[in-house]
């Protein structure tokens, strides 16, 4: 038993030991920035002591440094069980924010606001509520743009931030990888490219850059290239050599001499301990737009533009200012030379960590921030947006749920329904008025047709069986208009609106509706008296009622239809009082129905006013009131028709 005892002590005296050497290298390799190997260290540690506070908090803080804060969760959680803190509790926010946890972030962010009094730490948790709330109605901006993963083209590693130049397209990517990057336990990435037509990459040719050698033992990525394909710019760090620059910088290799030049370090990085990377052009090549994490920022990662310099350097940076910025990361900017600037960030409101937003301008003028919305945005990072067709197509890069690896390259295109399509095909049909008989097929009248602007929209003449056919809009407004020498050329509107199914319920692309209409023309001959029907007036009164109006205005309609004839409108009454007074009322009517269609715009010179009294009645002797009306009537005839 004694023994035993002693073996058991001497066990636990080597445990002890061997977790105090296990807790010395994981806040080592934290402190180095090696956050996967403290991950790792720590773990086994919490597998033996899972409330170990420091271990809980290496752990969350290195899944949140090496951009992994969605994991970072349950042990944020167990950190505030112990010792609730403002840090704790906002991180653990974020961390389910990242989780799209949105109410739980939300009570996370209010109890961080009871450890606080400091104003900004306040301000900054609130504007995360705001983002919370804002998010939950984010609409489109694309909606029929449809997202897909490039499969052949991503590996088990990450894949990200592609570009297209002189039909090649370039990208970055953790195959071939002769290391693991220790902040995350990724492969190190490198700079590749293939062949590309638009969207169609050939993979099997994919190839580490020719332009340049890639180097080993660090990141190389993001990757822009100048318009006219003379300067390449990327991002080179995370070296684990104490020999290498310290941080992640921009590297220029120009074109010269038939090749590329060896890769340089920017002086627009100014300082080698600042964070700068994701470069873009302009379109016209002469403004560099970077991320940085220089001091004067807005927040952990802003956006910048540099100018061309005389010397083709980039210099003079500037801030784009706090309506791009915000407090969080903003990251790889892309202008495009309609005026919008698309970018990703995790400071605007969002779906969880980086989404991708575009500052256009309203139509005030005002600059604006929208994001793209749920068919390009995810709870994970979206980020690296590239136009092969602007708008409609291009890619973008995310490591969102069911990829092929860590960060994959992802296709876009439009597709937007095509909209289905009504052709209304109308039939028109002339025919001419023979007295006694049916209406007659008239052959040859040119029939024309105008839209609602009078603009002309087609014309033909009407074949053997009087037919003519036009292809009209749904919903629009068309004048017809038929002639043909010896006939009075005729005018009638035409509409489709209501004619036409609703659109939402066709199932074919091409959907044609036939319709008719026919238009009747009347033989124009000259001195055949034609009567007016329904012009009354009042009893011994010459005035043109309202309901005689209507009448009228068919005359006027013909007289505009027929510019170059001459009328005689002529009234007539009946027996039943002294001629010289039935002569004077037909008179005074005749000349009121001509002022009346002089009133709406036609010649005073192509009327003349005619009264005949009671000297030319249809029905002598007449007894009833029928037969009186018949004898009281209006009538035109062509007594001139001009060449």
């Amino acid at each position: 038993m004694k023994n035993n005892f002693l073996w058991i002590c001497l066990l636990s005296f080597i445990g002890l030991a061997s977790c105090k050497s296990l807790q010395e290298k994981g806040n080592e390799q934290f402190l180095s920035g090696q956050y996967q190997y403290a991950i790792s260290s720590f773990s086994q540690i919490l597998a033996d002591d899972p409330d170990n506070q420091e271990a809980n908090q290496v752990i969350a803080e290195s899944y949140r440094l090496s951009n992994r804060i969605e994991e970072a969760a349950p042990y944020y959680e167990k950190l505030v069980e112990e010792d609730p803190t403002f840090d704790g509790y906002y991180r653990l926010g974020l961390s389910l924010k990242a989780q799209d946890k949105v109410e739980e972030a939300k009570a996370a962010f209010e109890k961080a606001k009871g450890y606080t009094q400091d104003e900004t730490y306040l301000a900054e948790t609130q504007r995360q509520l705001e983002a919370i709330k804002l998010s939950q109605g984010i609409e489109d901006y694309w909606p029929y743009h449809e997202l897909v993963n490039y499969k052949d083209l991503n590996t088990a590693g990450p894949d990200y931030a592609p570009v297209i130049s002189e039909d090649f397209i370039y990208f970055t990517s953790g195959r071939q990888a002769s290391g693991l990057y220790p902040a995350d336990g990724s492969p190190y990435t490198k700079l590749f490219r293939a062949r590309a037509d638009g969207l169609r990459v050939d993979v099997s040719g994919a190839q580490a850059l020719p332009e340049f050698k890639n180097e080993e033992g660090l990141n190389q990525a993001a990757i822009a290239i100048s318009p006219d394909g003379n300067t390449i710019i990327y991002a080179r760090g995370n070296s684990t050599s104490d020999k290498d620059l310290p941080e992640t910088a921009l590297f220029v290799s120009y074109f010269r001499g038939g090749g590329f030049t060896q890769p340089i370090w920017m002086p627009v990085n100014e300082d080698e301990f600042w964070w700068n990377s994701t470069p873009a052009f302009s379109e016209d090549g002469e403004v560099l737009y970077f991320a940085s994490n220089r001091p004067g920022g807005f927040g952990g990662i802003d956006l910048y533009s540099a100018t061309k310099l005389a010397n083709g350097d980039f210099g003079n940076p500037k801030n784009l200012g706090p309506n791009i910025n915000t407090p969080g990361n903003e990251l790889f900017p892309r202008p495009m030379g309609d005026g919008k600037f698309f970018f990703s960030s995790d400071g605007h409101p969002g779906y969880g960590k980086l989404d991708l937003f575009v500052a256009e301008n309203d139509a005030s003028g005002e600059q604006v921030i929208k994001n793209l919305g749920e068919n390009f945005n995810s709870t994970n990072d979206d980020f690296s947006l590239f136009f092969t067709d602007y708008p409609k197509a291009g890619f973008i890069s995310s490591n969102r749920d069911g990829g092929v690896g860590d960060d994959d390259i992802y296709y876009f295109e439009d597709k937007t329904p095509k909209p289905k399509i009504i052709n209304v095909l109308l039939n028109v049909y002339t025919k001419q008025r023979v007295a006694g008989e049916d209406d007659a097929v008239l052959e040859q009248a040119r029939v024309v047709l105008y839209d609602s602007l009078n603009k002309q929209a087609g014309g033909d003449f009407s074949n053997t069986n009087g037919r003519v056919r036009f292809t009209l809009t749904p919903d629009s407004d068309f004048t017809i208009i038929a002639s043909k020498s010896g006939y009075f050329s005729k005018s009638i509107p035409y509409t489709t609106t209501g004619k036409t199914p609703d659109v939402s319920t066709l199932v074919q692309d091409v959907t044609n509706i036939t319709l008719d209409t026919t238009i009747v023309l009347d033989q124009l001959v000259l001195d055949r008296s034609i009567v007016l029907e329904n012009i009354y007036y009042d009893l011994d009164k010459a005035e043109i009622r309202s309901d005689a109006a209507v009448e009228l205005d068919k005359l006027v309609q013909i007289l505009k239809d027929n510019p170059a004839i001459r009328i005689e409108l002529s009234s007539h009454t009946d027996d039943r009082s002294s001629d010289a007074y039935n002569q004077d009322l037909s008179q005074r009517r005749a000349q009121s129905a001509v002022d009346y269609i002089v009133s709406q715009g036609i010649s005073s010179d192509r009327l003349v006013a005619k009264g005949y009294g009671e000297s030319q009645l249809i029905i002598e002797n007449a007894s009833t009131e029928e037969e009186h009306q018949t004898n009281r009537r209006t009538e035109f005839k062509v007594i001139e028709i001009k060449e």
